[in-house]
């Protein structure tokens, strides 16, 4: 069905599985399946008193929780970008000629209608088909 899916994977969300699940039932024999997690850096204020060597602390601790979240996935490439977390994967999809999204979402509550979930800003401008599954 895809031939290039792009699979967002939250750190500290335990949808991965299910995710991975769905991307490889949607891709075509011989496609590419990449999960990709976005490492928001920190913002305003803290980007400038946080010392660099803490900040690079936080970029390894993500390698590792990846590493350690797709132990055992065979087929999937991982890899880790920086930036905005919504921004990054819809140019990441655009980029790198994705055809497919597969996230997850959580059921969202009154302040996400407002501003607008992670995946609800992907679906609204991915370059590509954007399959979501909600977690229970």
């Amino acid at each position: 069905m895809y031939r290039k899916i792009l699979v967002p994977i939250a750190l500290d969300h335990d949808v991965s599985p299910q995710t991975l699940k769905i991307a490889r039932d949607l891709c075509d024999d011989g496609g590419e399946i990449i999960a990709l997690h976005v490492h928001e850096e920190p913002q305003g204020s803290a980007a400038a008193v946080l010392p660099e060597a803490l900040v690079e602390e936080g970029v390894n601790r993500a390698k590792e929780l990846m590493a350690q979240k797709l132990a055992g996935v065979t087929g999937v490439t991982a890899r880790l970008a920086e930036g905005r977390s919504y921004r990054t994967i819809v140019e990441f999809a655009a980029d790198n000629g994705v055809d497919c999204i597969v996230m997850g979402s959580h059921k969202p509550g009154l302040g996400e209608f407002l501003l607008g979930s992670t995946a609800a800003r992907v679906v609204r401008h991915a370059p590509c088909a954007v399959h979501v599954y909600r977690s229970s």
